[in-house]
């Protein structure tokens, strides 16, 4: 790369005043013969292409011209999860065409994840590591991967219905300003509470904890009789001391981040639903990096969505003894209480369909579903 001072020689024959101009607006003098101030220079040096000499300066001198991506995520600072994203933003740097450069801000420092999406679209992030309850702020298709409670009797049915949608979700989402990185999950969400939950009418008589932006959510739990407390989830720790709420679906691995288990130390091991989310970048962004460092950079991120799977997956098995040990209490479910709590939440499916998950995209669930179970049938789920 070339020094700063033979560009700037170059510069200097090429448009002999600049050297000259730049020092006199440095000490606010009047520039040129025809009495320039420095207030009135920047209109009259774009209109003579000056911008573009300097910039071309600038950009030759060896000036940083990396683009910078800040990425927010409710993550927390240390998990499994930033230090992936962390190993990821070292390989972006070193990327072809000049780098990227990543700054992670975790534990929910940007807000919400609906605060997240707010800030990306204004240019104040331009990533971020969301559930599917963020990405819904997007795009309300990608419910379909999260929000249909025990639609999905495997991890298997939940990878193979991701393989199915994720690329018409991708293409939705860059449609309204958004390229995905990489698909994730951390296994299956499960009731913690301060009392028991075992069956379904036990829940009724809940405070349950939900995101304060999931309106339909809040109406589907009303509709079959449950008690929906919208909150951030910054507020489920504090809410569950205080008594606003009793009980919260969540992983066991973010239950026992951030010591739930110590407030409400019961849990229904049953499969509720999957904690599924996609890291994001604005497509402007993306657009910013050079041709060339592409591919590095999603090469990156693929490995570090494979990594965060799996982590996830392990460590929501792993967190369950860790909190048994220090006195969680795991309440198995008996065939017949899972049947019961299959009927009760089938029976709401019809207020799912459309408010929460968009019709085509349930519709398309269901038979994706029923084809892989024919294709399986007999096999061990």
């Amino acid at each position: 790369m070339e020094s700063h001072e033979t560009t700037e020689s170059q510069l200097k024959a090429l448009f002999p005043a600049v050297p000259t101009i730049l020092s006199a607006m440095a000490s606010g003098q009047m520039v040129g013969p025809g009495g320039l101030t420095r207030r009135r220079f920047f209109p009259v040096a774009l209109a003579l292409g000056l911008g573009g000499a300097i910039a071309w300066l600038g950009r030759a001198s060896g000036a940083d011209s990396a683009v910078r991506v800040r990425l927010g995520t409710l993550a927390p600072k240390g998990s499994s999860y930033t230090k992936h994203l962390q190993a990821m933003g070292e390989k972006w740097r070193q990327a072809p065409g000049g780098g990227v450069l990543l700054t992670i801000y975790p534990d929910g420092t940007m807000g919400s994840e609906a605060d997240m999406v707010r800030r990306m679209r204004l240019g104040q992030l331009q990533a971020g590591m969301l559930t599917a309850v963020g990405l819904a702020e997007i795009e309300p298709a990608v419910a379909g991967l999260q929000n249909l409670p025990m639609m999905f009797r495997s991890l298997e049915e939940v990878d193979y219905i991701g393989e199915k949608l994720q690329p018409k979700l991708e293409k939705r989402l860059e449609d309204k300003g958004f390229v995905v990185l990489f698909w994730g999950d951390s296994g299956w969400v499960r009731f913690f509470s301060k009392q028991p939950i075992i069956r379904p009418d036990d829940l009724r008589n809940a405070k349950l904890f939900v995101w304060t932006r999931s309106a339909a959510d809040v109406e589907t739990y009303r509709s079959v009789g449950v008690n929906p407390v919208p909150l951030e989830t910054v507020d489920i720790l504090p809410s569950l001391q205080t008594g606003l709420i009793n009980a919260v679906p969540l992983p066991p691995s973010i239950a026992l981040a951030s010591q739930v288990d110590r407030v409400a130390p019961h849990m229904l091991d049953l499969p509720y639903a999957p904690l599924v989310g996609a890291a994001v970048v604005a497509k402007k962004t993306w657009d910013a990096v050079p041709v060339e460092g592409r591919a590095a950079l999603r090469n990156a991120a693929a490995e570090a969505g494979k990594f965060i799977k799996a982590d996830g997956r392990r460590e929501s098995r792993e967190s369950i003894e860790a909190m048994r040990k220090r006195g969680l209490q795991v309440h198995a479910v008996t065939p017949d209480i899972e049947a019961e709590w299959r009927r009760e939440i089938e029976a709401a499916y019809p207020t799912v369909r459309g408010p929460i998950v968009p019709a085509d995209i349930f519709d398309e669930v269901v038979k994706e579903l029923q084809a892989y179970r024919a294709a399986h049938a007999g096999s061990k789920k």
